[in-house]
């Protein structure tokens, strides 16, 4: 250092140095370095999707999220042990399948968009074992199946689309008539349903109804129609919310008596999480379905992993808003746990999100299985 540096560091006054030239603590060794991707390397975005873990922000949060996935697969990929095997379980759809039972949990937004697509693929290959969702998460699905949902704006004016009988789900679009011809093809079914009731003493449940038009709708583009085929339970504890709602009021008055059993759903919920040899959630979006699942895993002291995907905050206190940190407290995750939550909007990056994981391990497998051939 020479003399003019020295003299100009003795000017700096000793509240400014402390201030500004304060001497940093050493970073632990391993500490992750920020390093994003380098697009000199060409086109690969399995290479970009694996920087996001170091490039901090939501960025990271999603490559924290696909290792806990990456973990439920690999608990999910571990035999069960000889008195792990559900042998007593009547039920199929509750019955133990694998080390790790999955739930997923998604709003009826979910349904509405493409989104839909990448959640029947799930169902398709018996990737989850459970699934949570809302009135709207069963109705826009079996709804497509009839009639397309249509992509608009956020900024059509609601007055002129109601004059014109077309619904508005954000930027998507929705014909008046494709929730007409769904009454057209719902209602014999609650009469079926009724009729069952009657004379065969069945007691119907929100998820046994959901399987009953999984069944019916017969269609491979449905999530419902492959959670109907796999023995996938589908529980929607608020399913009068919404079209089906609707068509089970107008129901009530031509052919009155259906009855909906909300309390037996929750036993075949809660017992599905209590006998879970490890337990993940995935949920995407917040209130009845992210409660309903944590609350299930609060049953066997909280889930081992966990990925909440949503845009809610939580200074208003609100469930959906609530971090993983918060569910710790109520012992619905557990407290040796790492649960991930991605502060980001769903259409985005869910798809990403299973590409990193349940596809690659799916199309890995079926490309070695094709190659031992």
């Amino acid at each position: 250092m020479n003399d003019d540096t020295r003299s100009s560091q003795d000017k700096i006054p000793e509240i400014v140095k402390n201030a500004v030239l304060m001497q940093s603590s050493p970073i632990p060794i391993g500490t992750p370095v920020v390093k994003g991707y380098d697009w000199n390397k060409g086109i690969n975005y399995h290479a970009l999707f694996e920087t996001y873990k170091n490039s901090g922000f939501q960025a990271s949060n999603f490559g924290l999220a696909v290792d806990e996935i990456q973990k439920m697969i690999n608990a999910r990929n571990i035999p069960l042990e000889d008195d792990q095997i559900d042998t007593l379980e009547e039920d199929k759809f509750i019955k133990r399948k694998s080390s790790c039972t999955i739930f997923l949990g998604y709003t009826s937004n979910m349904a509405s968009c493409g989104i839909r697509d990448t959640i029947r693929f799930l169902v398709q290959h018996k990737m989850i074992d459970c699934i949570v969702t809302t009135a709207g998460g069963v109705e826009e699905d079996l709804i497509k199946c009839l009639a397309p949902t249509y992509i608009g704006d956020f900024h059509l004016e609601g007055k002129s689309l109601r004059q014109h009988g077309i619904n508005r789900i954000g930027n998507l679009l929705v014909p008046n008539n494709n929730y007409c011809l769904f009454e057209d093809w719902v209602i014999p079914i609650l009469d079926e349903m009724l009729t069952e009731q009657k004379t065969k003493d069945i007691l119907w449940t929100p998820s046994k109804v959901i399987t009953r038009l999984g069944e019916k709708i017969n269609n491979e583009d449905s999530i419902y129609y492959w959670a109907a085929k796999n023995k996938i339970p589908v529980f929607s504890p608020a399913l009068t919310d919404g079209s089906l709602g609707d068509m089970m009021y107008f129901h009530s008055f031509r052919n009155p008596g259906l009855i909906i059993d909300i309390i037996s759903d929750l036993r075949r919920l809660n017992t599905m999480a209590m006998k879970a040899v490890k337990s993940g959630m995935i949920i995407i979006g917040g209130g009845v379905v992210k409660h309903h699942i944590c609350n299930a895993n609060l049953m066997r002291n909280g889930a081992d992993y966990s990925v909440f995907i949503n845009t809610a905050s939580e200074f208003d206190g609100s469930d959906s808003g609530a971090r993983p940190d918060e569910a710790i407290s109520w012992g619905k995750i557990r407290m040796d746990a790492k649960p991930v939550k991605i502060y980001a909007e769903a259409s985005l990056v869910f798809p990403l999100l299973v590409g990193e994981t349940f596809a690659r391990h799916y199309h890995s497998i079926k490309e070695k299985t094709i190659s031992d051939v």
